[in-house]
């Protein structure tokens, strides 16, 4: 998906720049960098709504749409999509800005879902606290 700017009204949970030391054997950023970033910027929204430890209990979904490129600035953007009784699950969408010959180009590279689960002091599961 090629649009021509970042999703509008929305702040990215986090932002990175692809640098060389990542690239793959392919010539594009290894996608194990990509899924690393993917679960730290869904585990964001899912600590603030357990209100505490949270851990990574599945990926649901994870599909790399298109590439990464050394000097892409990288955007994910994660948000709560469902709530269990102790389980948060959440969307991540990542986009890659790239700039060729002066044009700012904006790319979907990565979409996913991911599931936390809240836990206490023993790493047992917990209830998610009332909003």
């Amino acid at each position: 998906m090629m649009q021509d700017q970042l999703p509008a009204g929305l702040i990215p949970t986090l932002r990175i720049p692809a640098m060389p030391k990542d690239v793959n054997n392919g010539g594009s950023i290894f996608g194990g960098w990509v899924m690393s970033y993917v679960d730290i910027a869904g585990s964001i929204p899912a600590e603030l709504r357990a209100m505490g430890r949270i851990v990574t209990r599945a990926v649901q979904a994870f599909e790399f749409k298109k590439p990464v490129y050394v000097g892409d600035l990288v955007s994910f953007y994660a948000h709560v999509i469902k709530e269990g009784r102790t389980s948060v699950t959440v969307q991540v969408d990542v986009y890659a800005q790239r700039i060729k010959q002066g044009i700012v180009e904006t790319v979907l590279v990565t979409d996913a879902i991911l599931i936390y689960v809240a836990i206490d002091e023993k790493g047992h599961p917990r209830p998610l606290p009332p909003l």
